[in-house]
């Protein structure tokens, strides 16, 4: 076994809980790696109604973690690294599908919205977003379904596509911005008229 993958073992069992772990602890770290992931949209959402100077930064989040995603696709396919409860080893405390671990997916949403949102005039937000990202990567190591290397690769690829689209973004995100801007004010003239949402 690689030296590297020896390592990757050693780590997660060193944060993976046990039976013996207390049943409050579990329950926390179930809700941080299921449900924080949900509450993402609808802050997006909620953003883009209030807040019309941040939609830029909501779009081109969103593009790019679009693209990463689909980067952790091709990587799947062509290196389907096994999920540590497929191995088997260690204990498992929430339940998910035998695909391949590497890399996070919910790690890259969260590396990704962090490395935008911190590269923008709005980083308070990216900075709460990297503690949320590091919440749900160790919860998700912490309950068995992924190992601390997988969240590394998250980080990485989310880099890696972060510094190859933004120079894309920079010469095209605002005329995007703009025509789904143009676009939701056409299709909720009315709520934006009765001052329900900004335009």
């Amino acid at each position: 076994m690689p030296q590297i993958e020896i390592l990757n073992q050693s780590l997660f069992l060193l944060i993976n809980a046990t039976p013996e772990t207390s049943p409050l602890s579990i329950k926390l770290a179930t809700f941080i790696a299921q449900d924080i992931l949900r509450l993402l949209p609808l802050w997006l959402a909620a953003l883009w109604l209030w807040r019309p100077a941040l939609r830029g930064v909501i779009l081109k989040s969103t593009a790019l973690t679009v693209a990463a995603l689909l980067g952790n696709w091709l990587i799947g396919l062509a290196w389907p690294h096994p999920r540590p409860f497929a191995v088997p080893l260690g204990h498992t405390f929430l339940l998910h599908d035998a695909t391949p671990s590497f890399p996070s997916n919910h790690g890259t949403i969260f590396a990704m919205m962090a490395l935008c949102w911190c590269c923008s005039p709005a980083r308070g937000w990216g900075w709460l977003l990297a503690i949320a990202g590091i919440a749900v990567a160790w919860s998700r190591v912490f309950l068995g379904v992924h190992f601390p290397l997988d969240m590394l690769g998250a980080l990485l690829v989310s880099v890696f596509w972060y510094a190859g689209l933004s120079p894309l973004w920079s010469r095209r995100g605002a005329a995007l911005t703009e025509f789904l801007e143009s676009l939701y004010r056409q299709l909720l003239a009315k709520p934006i008229a009765a001052g329900l949402i900004r335009r």
